[in-house]
């Protein structure tokens, strides 16, 4: 049997403002698409970022087969106690040399980890979907992007962005919003793999997020008014209930790959294929 370890990377206030919101934390959104993908995988969930968590040496990390780490609202280059206690965990996941998988905060963290940079986006959120990521020379030829063609659209919400990757870190692929959406990590031992993208959020889960950061993305200069971001987040809506439609990827600009569920979470299965052995071990 696999065993996956779920790392939230949000606070208990956070966990607890998004089940109101979405029904599910983020660990447990991703423990779900985790639950489909590998429907044999025992799964466990924490919360580095609590200030009771039960600090996990490399020894009880390298117990599991793979470490996923979650996105959330936390701001990496913060200096407070919740992002020392996650990338203090971060670092612990490299040591442990269990290969490792982040979306958007969870890539933040494994940057921040491994001696890279983090920061507030200079210009604007990229909220919704991610338009026209492109693949590196090297992320071509990466198993993580297997199958993506030379550009795609991903599910995205995100106000902070790598700065800079750490050293003998490999760019995989950018778009003109974010020029790092994907990378590979080698640090202390370990290997993370990690896209700015959500690879693990349906559509519906995404426009529930831009529902509650009205405020951020009229701040940020993608909407005008409260109308136009729920009308954004209806067409997200609409394509989570019939991915199928044509009028509904129609209404968004996107393509199959974005509507289909399998094409959509293809990063998450590429990592479950190469890095995480079908035994259990790795």
């Amino acid at each position: 049997m696999l065993h996956f370890l779920v790392a939230e990377s949000e606070t208990l206030d956070q966990r607890e403002a998004r089940r109101a919101h979405a029904g599910k934390s983020s660990g447990e959104s991703y423990a779900a698409t985790l639950a489909q993908l590998r429907p044999d995988a025992d799964i466990t969930i924490v919360a580095p970022a609590d200030d009771d968590a039960e600090i996990m040496d490399a020894a009880a990390i390298g117990a599991f087969d793979a470490v996923f780490v979650t996105g959330s609202p936390l701001h990496v280059y913060d200096d407070t106690p919740e992002v020392r206690r996650q990338i203090a965990f971060m670092r612990t996941v490299f040591a442990s040399g269990t290969p490792s998988f982040g979306s958007c905060a969870g890539l933040q963290l494994a940057v921040a980890a491994a001696g890279g940079k983090v920061r507030k986006m200079p210009e604007r959120m990229e909220a919704g979907v991610a338009r026209r990521i492109t693949a590196t020379e090297a992320g071509r030829d990466h198993p993580l992007l297997a199958g993506r063609p030379p550009s795609w659209d991903a599910p995205a919400i995100h106000g902070d962005e790598v700065e800079e990757l750490p050293a003998g870190a490999v760019l995989l692929a950018g778009n003109g919003v974010t020029a790092i959406q994907a990378a590979e990590i080698r640090h202390d031992g370990g290997t993370f793999w990690g896209v700015q993208y959500h690879p693990e959020l349906a559509p519906g889960e995404i426009a529930i997020a831009l529902r509650r950061q009205a405020a951020d993305l009229i701040e940020a200069d993608l909407a005008r008014n409260d109308d136009e971001v729920e009308a954004m987040a209806a067409r997200l809506d609409a394509l989570n209930d019939a991915p199928d439609r044509r009028s509904a990827s129609w209404a968004l600009g996107v393509d199959r790959s974005f509507a289909e569920e399998t094409t959509r979470r293809l990063e998450l299965t590429n990592f479950l294929d190469h890095m995480v052995r079908s035994d259990g071990s790795n």
